[in-house]
């Protein structure tokens, strides 16, 4: 992937990056643990991009992600992406995730019928899984069959996507968060959430 810069910047559940092309955002890199971590991942996955100011619209998409960390209701519809090296398949999948609003969710199985097909439900989970851009493109907003997690390949993993999910307002007020300190997200891999119904 190419990119002409990366930006580090911190967010309500830390560390957060982006990284562009002159066509737009290419990637983004949900929090490590500090700074450091967060920055050598996002040049790997830019192959060695270095930092450099971003344009306007690279700043707008920060401020974006630090409003949504912190609860704000942002949506990305229009922020300009770079998936040119994408599969279409993949792009057709991500832009109906793109629709998702902060505080809503979507099942595999939903954004394989708005595609035409059920059974491509395990291809849009595989998809999500390769998302270059989560966040802006909102792939913690789509769940399994029966409100189950499904999984998160982002760092932190299942605990990450709740986390957001949380921010969002997407579970059940009486839904245990990741900021409960009973341990029940200790295993939370296939696990059932309690979604607030609008």
């Amino acid at each position: 992937m190419r990119a002409s810069g990366i930006l580090v910047f911190d967010t309500a559940l830390g560390p957060c990056g982006l990284a562009w092309s002159e066509r737009g955002i290419v990637a983004a890199q949900l929090p490590e643990d500090d700074p450091a971590e967060t920055r050598a991942r996002l040049r790997a996955r830019t192959g060695g991009a270095p930092e450099a100011d971003p344009p306007p619209y690279v700043q707008d998409a920060r401020d974006d992600v630090i409003a949504l960390m912190q609860g704000a209701p942002v949506d990305f519809e229009r922020t300009p992406l770079d998936l040119k090296r994408t599969p279409a398949f993949n792009r057709s999948v991500y832009a109906i995730a793109r629709t998702i609003p902060p505080g809503a969710t979507l099942t595999y199985g939903d954004i394989a019928q708005r595609l035409g097909d059920l059974t491509l439900s395990r291809a849009v989970g595989y998809a999500l899984g390769k998302n270059p851009i989560p966040i802006i493109i909102p792939c913690h907003r789509v769940l399994a069959a029966g409100a189950k997690t499904g999984g998160f390949s982002a760092p932190g993993g299942v605990r990450t996507k709740l986390r957001m999910l949380a921010i969002e307002g997407a579970l059940a007020n009486d839904a245990p968060t990741l900021f409960d300190n009973d341990g029940i997200f200790g295993n939370l891999s296939g696990g059932t959430i309690r979604l607030r119904r609008s």
